[in-house]
């Protein structure tokens, strides 16, 4: 390899791990608490680190291909529901940003409140609020265009 090769390469690589640097800080850089959240499903370096995380934390019950647990709509013997899809065919699509945020972070449990139980946890102190959006914003690059269209209206319909 050639000194100009290496230097492009490394350029390069520089380049991009600034890129998902500045989009993580700028991710995180407030509390994504109102109407400040939203998803970033046409950022490349978000979209990748979303779906790095999606895989190590995530995919084991909601499969790789976000297409869920068998029967997810039926409680199973410990009265609780398999983990839904992601993909067009769960009700995820249905919900605007700022829930999907908050079960993710909360956790069902602490959003339905009672005695309801979940396996699903809740990710606040495991996962940065950046990592949060990036996993959703990976989440709904992987639906079909007219979906993230009716969820871009959902989360309008949403906000005060």
């Amino acid at each position: 390899m050639t000194a100009k090769t290496r230097n492009l390469l490394i350029f390069i690589v520089v380049l991009i791990v600034a890129s998902v640097a500045f989009t993580v800080f700028h991710l995180s850089r407030d509390r994504h608490s109102g109407s400040d959240l939203a998803l970033a499903p046409d950022n490349r370096a978000v979209v990748m680190l979303g779906e790095r995380i999606y895989q190590a934390e995530c995919a084991v019950c909601h499969g790789a291909d976000l297409d869920g647990q068998e029967n997810w709509r039926e409680r199973g013997a410990d009265g609780r529901l398999p983990a839904p899809p992601h993909d067009v065919t769960g009700h995820t699509w249905h919900h605007p940003d700022k829930v999907l945020f908050e079960l993710t972070k909360q956790g069902p449990a602490a959003l339905v409140g009672g005695d309801y139980e979940s396996d699903m946890p809740g990710y606040d102190g495991a996962l940065s609020d950046a990592e949060i959006i990036a996993v959703l914003s990976f989440i709904k690059s992987r639906w079909p265009p007219e979906i993230q269209r009716r969820h871009d209206q959902i989360n309008a319909q949403a906000t005060p």
